[in-house]
């Protein structure tokens, strides 16, 4: 990439971004065709902003403590330093058990157990990045589902002769299916379809013709069964405020030259 000379030169604090590393972080973040320069201002706001906090991080005289984060590997100094900082300048107060309360009064049909399914399906099996075979498959399943809302009862016979599955031994019944037991666009699909409804759904593996044969809905979990996760959820949403607060503090009064940095940047 060859930006750097075109714009100007990004200094935090008095300190120069070496536009190499701004070069080598714009790989990182996408950007329109054609427009690379998207892709240079995010890399420079990311650099910016680490550059910021390594400026407090020094300022606060934090020594760094490099932590193990895989078996041999290590932070380096600079991450060390970032870690070290929020993890001393953002302490946000946990939300008070009522709160939580509140929310799941509010909204209990987020706290239901995995929903149960009967379905069967026919694979028509072709590859993700195979966009010509993937015409056909389509094809050849909207075909075969033409043929079952003719003659329902025909459902196995054609998953025994078409489907890529090895349910097809068993004319495609799939048997019983909690959430999560497939993968996404398959249990996305089963999600919402209706007893006894017939779809199109497209996986990674293929695509298929699922027929819903029955479903049963989780229940409700109690309060004290979902506190432990709605705890964690909040408490990471709350640290996620505090950062960005913390860091608009930062820029707020920083001396920042040759990119902007709004109220909306991320670290």
């Amino acid at each position: 990439m060859e930006l750097g000379p075109l714009l100007p030169p990004v200094t935090v604090n008095g300190v120069t971004l070496d536009p190499a590393l701004i070069a080598a972080e714009a790989q990182n973040h996408p950007a329109p065709r054609g427009k690379p320069g998207h892709a240079w201002r995010a890399a420079a706001r990311a650099l910016a902003i680490r550059e910021l906090l390594l400026h407090e991080a020094r300022a606060r005289d934090i020594a760094p403590e490099p932590a193990e984060i895989a078996p041999g590997q290590w932070e380096t100094a600079d991450e060390a330093l970032i870690r070290q900082l929020l993890a001393e300048a953002i302490r946000p107060l946990p939300a008070p058990e009522a709160a939580l309360r509140g929310l799941y009064d509010a909204h209990p049909d987020r706290f239901r157990g995995p929903s149960l399914y009967e379905a069967a399906h026919i694979l028509i099996a072709v590859a993700a990045e195979d966009s010509a075979a993937r015409v056909e498959a389509r094809a050849q399943i909207r075909a075969l589902a033409d043929e079952v809302r003719r003659h329902p009862r025909g459902f196995a016979e054609l998953a025994a002769r078409h489907s890529a599955c090895p349910s097809k031994a068993t004319g495609g019944v799939l048997g019983q299916l909690s959430s999560g037991d497939t993968v996404p666009e398959f249990d996305a699909a089963l999600a919402t379809m209706e007893e006894g409804e017939l779809r199109i759904v497209e996986t990674r593996y293929g695509v298929h013709l699922v027929r819903l044969d029955a479903r049963g809905r989780g229940e409700v979990l109690p309060f004290d069964a979902v506190l432990p996760q709605l705890r964690e959820a909040q408490e990471k949403a709350a640290w996620t405020r505090a950062s960005h607060a913390f860091i608009a503090a930062l820029i707020a009064v920083a001396d920042i030259e040759g990119i902007e940095l709004g109220a909306g940047a991320r670290t």
